[in-house]
């Protein structure tokens, strides 16, 4: 799988320690986000108002989603440790 590298002209890079946080944000912010627009549409079906729906339903479940995340992901890298092979670190 290759990076996607996006140039980010003055923009300085957070040291590597930020991944622990920025990880569980970024993804805790892209499922809560894709769940409340299924959920919203399923509960309310396509009306004027689902764009303001959804996003309703996006602050509400994104304050949970966020520390949801940070809690649950040491537990999902000692699980993906027992599942999958990974590379040893270089000494």
């Amino acid at each position: 799988m290759e990076t996607i590298r996006i140039p980010l002209r003055g923009w300085k890079k957070l040291p590597p320690k930020a991944a622990l946080i920025v990880t569980p944000m970024i993804l805790s912010f892209l499922m809560s986000g894709i769940v409340a627009s299924i959920a919203t549409v399923r509960a309310v079906g396509i009306v004027p108002e689902l764009p303001g729906n959804i996003l309703h339903a996006w602050m509400l479940s994104y304050p949970v989603a966020f520390p949801s995340a940070m809690i649950v992901m040491p537990i999902v890298r000692r699980i993906v440790g027992l599942v999958v092979d990974l590379p040893q670190a270089a000494k």
